[in-house]
């Protein structure tokens, strides 16, 4: 039974080797402000992140504070959300965000992640999301990509990752990542789940972190 101690240091020489194999690693969403990622977090639920980057110009473009999104149609924002899929959901869920932005934080994001977490259509993975790229707060998201890594390393336990359970895997990272990696080891996951480590035929062969990995075969983690 591995230690915490143990896993603690595992983690960051998994983190330090990811660093190195990818060190342009970044949230994959186009933005150029807090709101505007907030917005693209929001309509990347069950879409992919290039059609969110294809579909954002020409919403942004219309669109530039919480007091626009507040302000628009949802008929208006259902269009242009439409690409993205579940459109009026997520139209509703921008809206209405962005209404209680402006009605209770003065159109800015409140930098704390339980505030952010409580807005209409946000939840804990998009508000460490939004707080941690646009603001530099950190936080960890907890995606698809995470939750299978963090399965195959044993970062967090079977029964958390078999269930999704991502706040309950949110908290098990944090007793055991850096402060100061939080937002950036999501991004290190998910490139390496994309490059290396998808859900059918993971390459160990090819891993870099394998040694680390009791999935891959890694045998000599322990105590690293």
């Amino acid at each position: 039974m591995e230690s915490t101690t143990d896993r603690k240091k595992r983690v960051r020489r998994i983190i330090a080797v990811l660093r190195k194999e990818y060190p342009d690693a970044r949230c994959r969403l186009d933005y150029s402000n807090p709101i505007e990622l907030l917005v693209a977090t929001i309509l990347s639920a069950q879409c992919t992140d290039e059609r969110v980057n294809k579909t954002t110009p020409e919403i942004f473009e219309k669109y530039q504070t919480a007091g626009d999104y507040a302000r628009a149609r949802t008929s208006t924002l259902e269009k242009l959300f439409r690409p993205c899929g579940f459109f009026r959901n997520k139209a509703k869920s921008v809206k209405a965000a962005c209404s209680e932005l402006v009605e209770n934080y003065s159109g800015e994001l409140p930098a704390d992640v339980t505030a952010m977490s409580k807005l209409p259509g946000v939840g804990r993975k998009t508000a460490n999301v939004v707080l941690g790229n646009a603001l530099g707060i950190p936080g960890i998201a907890v995606d698809t990509h995470v939750i299978r890594l963090c399965g195959r390393l044993e970062l967090a336990s079977a029964n958390n990752v078999e269930k999704k359970y991502a706040d309950k895997i949110v908290l098990e990272l944090m007793e055991i990542v850096p402060k100061k990696d939080w937002t950036m080891f999501a991004h290190l996951l998910g490139a390496h789940g994309r490059a290396v480590c998808p859900a059918r035929k993971p390459k160990c062969l090819l891993c870099e972190i394998r040694r680390y990995c009791p999935y891959g075969g890694g045998a000599a983690y322990a105590g690293c």
